[in-house]
């Protein structure tokens, strides 16, 4: 597989230039925004920025277009759109319990085996929640693609044609951040993974989240709610192992041991990583062989360097 690289935010110290030299020397660019929304294809920063023509993919727009085409698939997608919807509530509520008691747990002090037993029991039973809502999404999934075969109807294989054209003409793909759950549902209604899985990749932020295997959503201290990380959806599986945290300084309390050691230990085997403003992710044949700028969360409660092949 080709090289991969994942970048933190872009906004305010972009390395997305540095990022291209190293896999990319020359060739047509190509940009994947479908997670700015609205906003998709405004890509002059991106130009201005790496000084060379990108052209932008167009799948948020594409698919408006082919679901406006195609009335029966458009009624489908919403009713899936509103189950997954619903599943991520049920998971969120009994996710909360299960949080709530680990945590009540992990402040009791002392070491006693009893009390460390139970803790891991109590661990133990959020990744089994986890294991579980993995399942019934991709089980939805499973279900939607199976009946429907959306990239093979006839206004959205007109659209993937075209994607693929461009794809295929191209000589990295550039995929921003934004809504994730935009972005990677538009990536998978096109059938994109194996023509990204030949491509040379950048991706940043929620673009390098779509590339993984897991896509969690977290952040310690939202303005409301109990800031419980939560298993949004599979991911494309692009970057095996690592589990990429955008704004992560921003977003976790990376100070707090307890907090540090659940974030490593509820995921596992997944690596937790920050990208943070800076931070470059380098992944030569499934393996991390380049990190600058990032941290990987530890068991231990701590940061230590990026994992390296």
């Amino acid at each position: 597989m080709p090289d991969i690289i994942i970048l933190g935010p872009q906004a305010d110290h972009p390395n997305l230039m540095d990022a291209t030299r190293q896999i990319v020397t020359d060739g047509a660019l190509c940009s994947i925004t479908a997670g700015w929304q609205q906003r998709e294809g405004e890509v002059q920063e991106l130009q201005h920025h790496l000084d060379r023509e990108v052209e932008d993919l167009h799948l948020y727009q594409r698919l408006d277009h082919a679901l406006g085409l195609d009335p029966e698939l458009a009624d489908a997608h919403r009713t899936r759109q509103a189950g997954l919807r619903q599943r991520q509530r049920w998971y969120r509520r009994r996710l909360h319990h299960a949080m709530e008691a680990y945590l009540g747990l992990a402040a009791e002090t002392g070491s006693s085996a009893a009390l460390l037993a139970e803790q891991r029991s109590a661990l133990n039973a959020i990744r089994a929640l986890d294991r579980h809502h993995v399942r019934q999404i991709d089980a939805v999934h499973a279900v939607f693609n199976a009946r429907w075969r959306p990239a093979h109807r006839p206004a959205m294989a007109e659209q993937r044609d075209a994607i693929v054209r461009r794809l295929d003409a191209a000589a990295a793909v550039l995929v921003a951040g934004g809504h994730v759950a935009a972005l990677l549902s538009r990536l998978r209604l096109f059938g994109l993974e194996s023509e990204l899985r030949e491509k040379r990749l950048i991706a940043w932020s929620a673009g390098a989240m779509a590339l993984s295997e897991r896509v969690v959503l977290f952040h310690d201290s939202p303005p409301q709610g109990p800031g419980h990380a939560e298993i949004l959806d599979s991911g494309l599986g692009l970057l095996p192992r690592l589990l990429p945290l955008p704004h992560a300084r921003e977003r976790l309390r990376l100070h707090d041991p307890r907090r540090v050691a659940l974030m490593a230990r509820r995921f596992n085997p997944l690596q937790p990583v920050t990208l943070d403003a800076g931070s470059l992710i380098r992944v030569t044949g499934h393996k991390p062989v380049m990190a600058q700028g990032t941290a990987r969360l530890t068991a231990r409660g701590n940061l230590a360097g990026a994992p390296l092949a």
